[in-house]
């Protein structure tokens, strides 16, 4: 067996650039008759069979919607990669999606790489600690995508500076914890503790600006001792509360807490029954997120749900809707509450005997 013809060796057959080469045998750009007459001519003579892995990279890009966000494991990534891979399946897209564990250098080689493969457009998703470096890295992805007629669209992120060529979805996320905390004070609770959320991350900040707003609106003042952000996820969520007992000698003198998402509310639950403290009867506990583990554990979580799947569904519409207008579009969605069984309403309130 001989060796293998290239593409070279088309274009040096027939005459013309390689470039030339490239366009007739893609099929999508504009040649002569004649080019195309001579290219085919030496593709025939030559026995040559295209690079098939090349040719689907330099054509796929134009059919895909890229995803990347912090990891592929929590609910929340996991359902808005969801709803943009049904979304971009139904509108005959392929989906790639890629973690990038929170490191702004491996976020910027995916950009660039999406970029590079001409992507349709780059789906960023999740909560950022959002500073001058944030805004100048997404107007740095904004700009350099339009350029090359891709589109940037940030998933519960915050936006950019208005001018920023960039599409944002984003969920009522302060509104939530204000209506989740506003139905325990409805139910009586005055001592709500909140635990569970990383101080300076967007979505952890909107959500206790939430929580104070709601105190605000009924009158009661802020306890700074039972405010406690180390993070989110069930370990963080266990040692916030362990610490919040701990100081309390196992006696709290909270009768609710909000944890900052479901896997903090899962880890509440467990460290309250280590302490033989009861979810409701002795302890009111609710989430935010609506993951599958509020449905799954006893009792039922009462928390606040976030339409992901639909943010990943309305992501890919406004990406694929036509030409990209000037400047910034911002699409907010709204978030509301799932009632289940973790709450107790106190003698005399309007919640007594539960939720």
């Amino acid at each position: 067996m001989g060796e293998r013809v290239t593409i070279r060796d088309v274009a040096a057959r027939a005459g013309v650039s390689v470039a030339t080469v490239s366009r007739v045998l893609a099929g999508n750009y504009p040649t002569s008759t004649a080019s195309r007459a001579k290219v085919l001519r030496a593709v025939k003579d030559l026995d040559y069979v295209a690079n098939a892995h090349a040719r689907a990279l330099a054509g796929a890009g134009r059919k895909t919607i890229a995803v990347l966000m912090f990891d592929v494991v929590s609910s929340f990534y996991a359902n808005v990669a969801q709803g943009v891979e049904m979304e971009a399946a139904q509108r005959g897209r392929l989906t790639l999606v890629a973690s990038t564990g929170s490191d702004p250098a491996r976020e910027l080689a995916l950009v660039q790489m999406m970029r590079e493969q001409a992507a349709e457009a780059v789906v960023l998703v999740g909560g950022v600690i959002e500073d001058d470096e944030y805004r100048e890295r997404m107007a740095r992805y904004a700009q350099a995508l339009a350029a090359a007629g891709s589109r940037l669209i940030l998933c519960g992120r915050p936006a950019p500076a208005p001018d920023v060529p960039a599409l944002v979805v984003e969920y009522d996320n302060e509104a939530g914890a204000y209506a989740i905390t506003s139905h325990l004070l409805g139910a009586g609770h005055r001592k709500i503790a909140l635990i569970g959320y990383q101080p300076g991350h967007t979505t952890g900040e909107d959500r206790v600006a939430g929580y104070l707003r709601a105190l605000a609106d009924h009158g009661v003042p802020r306890d700074e001792a039972i405010l406690h952000g180390i993070g989110f996820g069930q370990n963080h969520g266990y040692e916030a509360i362990m610490d919040l007992l701990k100081k309390a000698a196992g006696r709290p003198d909270f009768t609710a807490v909000f944890a900052g998402d479901d896997r903090v509310a899962a880890a509440t639950v467990i460290a309250l029954r280590e302490h033989g403290l009861r979810v409701p009867e002795d302890i009111s506990v609710v989430g935010y997120n609506d993951d599958p583990v509020a449905a799954d554990i006893t009792p039922g979580l009462t928390t606040v749900h976030i339409p992901a799947e639909e943010m990943g569904r309305t992501a890919v519409r406004l990406a694929l809707a036509g030409a990209p207008r000037a400047g910034q579009e911002r699409h907010l969605l709204g978030t509301h509450i799932v009632i289940r069984e973790s709450v107790r309403g106190l003698r005399g309130s309007r919640g007594d005997g539960g939720s």
